[in-house]
């Protein structure tokens, strides 16, 4: 099933006007997540909202938003009052200005949405635009309001439709030079430039996020399996630290070629997968798919095994990508 529509209105530009849904881009909600339990009872933790001062729980009719001046004091703002300054264009994405894409800082970019035609009626208009911005290799700004704030949102074409990225504005990214005013201004050799950019050149491939494996992740889906199948988990001997670096130019040169060896092995990998025609297999749609609920009332669930022999724990489904190293 799609996911429902973040937000629906109008894309606009000039007088070329036609409806269309934002979807949201990315989801977390394939990561295993846990829930807080009393570890007396088994149950789940449940939060109240209580005054700070009596202790007792507040009904939602009565809690207002308030903005601290000073200790214990707050300006109070009513819902009715942030009603009031709620902008007009709550349902319209008007295009301000096309701009290079190249012109906008990594650092302000948020996060990407999907927009696509809203119905039937509309394609046509939609088109027009997706593909003004197509011909004109840019990026076209707008601004669109989500949850009572106007955020500034780019389009970009992508295959049938448009991708819309949120944008911070300036007051939200700090400034560079706060952080690396005291990095030192250090010379470095021909040499040892030389040496890094070999090992560059041996680590050079294509981006393949499929070739990417979340590690904590599969950690955490072999733990549940493990524990769901009443196997005894063993915990991991800490990992030995190497030391520090002394000769820079030594631990370049041991570098380079510690990546000459390891080439062959990736080149004979990475052939082996083309002759074979193998494709990365698809993430699993969700941690409900690979992690089967256990049986009983739900109490002390974590703590209780089952009576029958304990069976070897099932595989995750997610175990198709292959780990690349790190640097």
């Amino acid at each position: 099933m799609a996911p429902r529509a973040n937000w629906k209105g109008f894309l606009r530009l000039s007088l070329v006007t036609c409806p269309v849904a934002l979807y949201p881009a990315t989801s977390d909600t394939e990561k295993v997540s846990f829930n807080q339990i009393n570890r007396k009872t088994g149950h789940r933790i449940k939060y109240a909202k209580v005054d700070a001062e009596t202790g007792e729980e507040v009904a939602n009719e009565d809690i207002m938003k308030g903005y601290k001046i000073d200790t214990d004091t707050y300006i109070e703002v009513s819902k009715d009052e942030l009603d009031d300054i709620a902008l007009e264009s709550t349902r319209t994405i008007e295009i301000d200005e096309f701009v290079p894409k190249s012109d906008i800082d990594g650092r302000y970019l948020i996060r990407p949405y999907y927009l696509v035609p809203d119905g039937k009626v509309g394609h046509d208009a939609f088109a027009v635009i997706r593909e003004t911005i197509r011909s004109m290799d840019k990026v076209a700004i707008g601004r669109v309001v989500l949850t009572n704030r106007e955020h500034i949102i780019a389009l970009e074409p992508l295959d049938k439709g448009l991708m819309g990225t949120l944008l911070r504005y300036p007051y939200e990214v700090r400034s560079e030079k706060d952080y690396f005013e005291d990095i030192q201004d250090v010379k470095i050799t021909k040499d040892m430039l030389d040496l890094a950019k070999h090992i560059v050149e041996q680590k050079s491939a294509s981006f393949e996020p499929e070739q990417f494996e979340d590690r904590y992740e599969q950690a955490l889906i072999d733990l549940i399996n493990q524990k769901r199948n009443g196997l005894t988990t063993k915990t991991k001997a800490a990992p030995k630290t190497t030391g520090n670096v002394i000769n820079l130019m030594d631990a370049l040169k041991r570098s380079l070629a510690s990546e000459k060896e390891a080439a062959p092995a990736r080149a004979q990998e990475k052939a082996q997968e083309k002759s074979k025609g193998k494709k990365p297999r698809k993430a699993a749609a969700g941690q409900r798919e690979m992690l089967l609920p256990i049986s009983g009332n739900g109490k002390r669930a974590a703590k209780e095994a089952p009576k029958e022999a304990p069976k070897k724990a099932e595989k995750p489904v997610r175990t198709a990508a292959r780990t690349k190293k790190a640097g």
